[in-house]
């Protein structure tokens, strides 16, 4: 199985992606898996991002391309791999359907988690965290004991600038412009499949597990 996922923040992908790869026996792969892994092992492409990094720009379509890149020649992917984070835009998606024609090993699908607007604002903005000791909670889906109060050290919690309704808009905008238009390119490609990502977590991995069934052979 050879399989990216796509999606807008909060639809839960890196989840189902982790549950996915460990059901299909597939590495699963995320972008910032290989920033890290390049940079702590200051290859030369590691390098060149940290240097756009430390400038505070963002890294150039073509370092990321290549890190994708090599890392799709390692052993571990000779089964299939999960994608995870890329392609971001249609030059990406281009550039992953020329690697993968010329390992003669096309994508068997893209699995799209679709999820309204109004419900991916209420899970990224309801979620606090602990000033004390950096816990995690939700107002909706895991909510404290009490109201404000950290479970495990009775710190405050608050809600990062990150996961304001502001933030999170602007993010869903950015998603609009720049990676939405990949929906469409696989879409015409006959590899996109499109799962409800509403529900409880078990439930959307199962409609995953069952619309890839049903499609790739």
């Amino acid at each position: 199985m050879r399989l990216i996922l796509v999606g807008p923040p909060g639809a839960g992908k890196g989840t189902q992606a982790v549950q996915l790869a460990a059901h299909y026996g597939i590495p699963h792969i995320s972008t910032g898996d290989i920033f890290r892994h390049n940079m702590k092992n200051e290859t030369e492409l590691g390098k060149l991002a940290k240097s756009y990094a430390d400038a505070g720009n963002l890294v150039p379509d073509s370092v990321t391309n290549e890190m994708v890149r090599d890392r799709l020649t390692h052993d571990d992917v000779k089964n299939g791999f999960l994608l995870d984070g890329f392609p971001r835009n249609v030059a990406q998606a281009e550039y992953l359907r020329e690697v993968l024609a010329d390992k003669q090993t096309p994508l068997d699908a893209a699995l799209e988690f679709s999820l309204e607007e109004a419900e991916i604002i209420a899970r990224l903005s309801g979620r606090r965290t602990c000033r004390s000791c950096s816990a995690s909670f939700h107002i909706l889906f895991e909510k404290p004991a009490v109201d404000g109060v950290c479970d495990k050290c009775q710190g405050e919690l608050y809600q990062r600038t990150d996961d304001s309704e502001e933030v999170i808009k602007n993010r869903l905008a950015v998603y609009a412009e720049q990676t939405l238009p990949i929906i469409d390119f696989y879409r015409s490609e006959g590899l996109l499949i499109t799962i409800p990502a509403l529900g409880e977590v078990s439930d959307i991995f199962d409609r995953a597990i069952t619309a890839l069934s049903a499609t790739v052979s």
